[in-house]
């Protein structure tokens, strides 16, 4: 039994130790190559504030901004991003103030070349198969559309779909462009819609549409389809945009920022760590192990798991204070879980015992303590906007990991140690006493 608890802690630490190794080095295995969590292409995502780039505010062009309706500026806030994404998939687009659209595109130094790209009118058009333009979306012949879900018609099973909304002259076009898809034939009975020479959508035409309202079916998710919608409404935008800042933030602040600020975070983590061994001795050890464990745990998720599809963390400096921060409640939950079993092992309770009653008391309070803090990183993150939301994602992410850390890793390790025989009360933190082993 001991020899099996011996592994498993081993076994934990080992894997600990090469999970650290993984994301704080650039690890190579004959031809297999691992990137560090800081590898510039697959690593983490930097900000603007970090990495440098530029920052543009658009504006509507127009003499009353009352009269633009907050549809309109949705309509708008999303055809920025899709042209955004088409120069740097990581840049951030937020609203701000009563109409503006802020644009943080990291890593350009140029932006005057961005304006040009982003702030353009949009073009919507439907072509037939043969490329030819067959109806655009200007207001003359596109009403609006939506994105809606249920049936089809009677048979078909509730699904999520696009409704067009056509003028009068917008029936009579689509018509003719559908008339026109159906006699084509297999491999030609579709329209595309394109948006800034970029193809949208190519739904298959099955019959000869003659309505002011038709539909558009596909294999949409909810917020695809509302994509898509608004993609369309933006192609009838009443208003131009213009440009009302325009700046550049060189990339020497940022990489000066970021080494600092990691600096800083690892000598506080040091700190950290010196204070609970010399306060805690060995459940501080192990609270050290665990550390590691949680700040390589959190790298690895930020970056993606090297994934750059399921990054969705964009770390700024407000970011590393979120992660900081969860640091700290990580530790403070480990404090509070030790102090317990001080207390158990003060009222004459075996060290086994200590620390199972130990955990099972600290458990409440470290729960309430985590969970608060998770409904503010949640809030943060729905109302808040740009670096507010990196703060707020890396905080939720740091508290989840850390309760696991603090509570499922320790727990683990401290009972093996327990386990194997290691039960001197002094070794957990209880100081002796004169004339007494304890």
């Amino acid at each position: 039994m001991k020899v099996k608890n011996v592994i498993s802690f081993l076994l934990v630490v080992v894997l600990i130790v090469a999970c650290a190794c993984v994301a704080a080095f650039d690890v190579k295995i004959g031809s297999l190559r691992v990137p560090s969590t800081f590898d510039e292409e697959r690593g983490i995502k930097k900000g603007l504030d970090l990495v440098g780039g530029s920052i543009i505010v658009f504006e509507p062009d127009v003499e009353d901004l009352a009269k633009v309706s907050s549809a309109d500026l949705e309509a708008a806030e999303t055809i920025i991003r899709q042209r955004v994404d088409t120069i740097d998939p990581e840049s951030v687009i937020y609203r701000q103030g009563e109409a503006g659209i802020r644009v943080e595109i990291p890593n350009i130094n140029d932006p005057e070349e961005a304006v040009k790209l982003i702030g353009a009118t949009a073009k919507l058009e439907f072509r037939d198969a043969d490329g030819q333009i067959v109806m655009d979306g200007s207001k003359k012949y596109v009403k609006s559309a939506g994105a809606k879900y249920g049936q089809t018609d009677e048979y078909s099973a509730s699904q999520n779909y696009i409704q067009l909304n056509l003028t009068d002259e917008g029936r009579k076009k689509f018509k003719e462009a559908t008339q026109k898809a159906v006699n084509a034939g297999a491999g030609k009975n579709f329209i595309s819609i394109y948006l800034d020479e970029a193809e949208l959508m190519s739904p298959t035409v099955e019959t000869v549409i003659d309505d002011t309202s038709c539909i558009i079916t596909g294999n949409y998710t909810a917020e695809k389809a509302k994509s898509y919608a608004d993609l369309i409404n933006s192609g009838s935008l009443p208003f131009a945009l213009k440009d009302a800042e325009l700046r550049h933030v060189g990339p020497t602040l940022g990489s000066k920022a970021l080494s600092t600020s990691l600096t800083a975070a690892l000598i506080g983590i040091l700190l950290v760590m010196i204070f609970m061994l010399a306060v805690y001795r060995l459940p501080g050890l192990v609270s050290c192990v665990s550390l590691v464990a949680y700040i390589a745990l959190s790298t690895l998720i930020m970056a993606g798991f090297y994934q750059p599809e399921w990054r969705f963390v964009t770390l700024t400096l407000p970011g590393i204070a979120g992660v900081i921060l969860s640091i700290g409640m990580a530790v403070d939950a480990n404090v509070v879980i030790f102090e317990r079993i001080k207390d158990e092992l003060r009222n004459g309770k075996s060290v086994g015992a200590a620390v199972n009653a130990g955990f099972k008391r600290a458990l409440t309070a470290v729960i309430d303590s985590n969970i608060t803090t998770i409904i503010a990183a949640v809030v943060l993150y729905f109302f808040g906007t740009g670096t507010v939301k990196s703060f707020a994602t890396t905080l939720f992410i740091g508290i989840v990991l850390s309760m696991f850390t603090a509570v499922t890793l320790t727990k683990f390790l401290l009972k093996r140690l327990v386990a194997i025989g290691v039960k001197n009360p002094w070794l957990y933190g209880l100081a002796k006493k004169k004339g007494s082993d304890e």
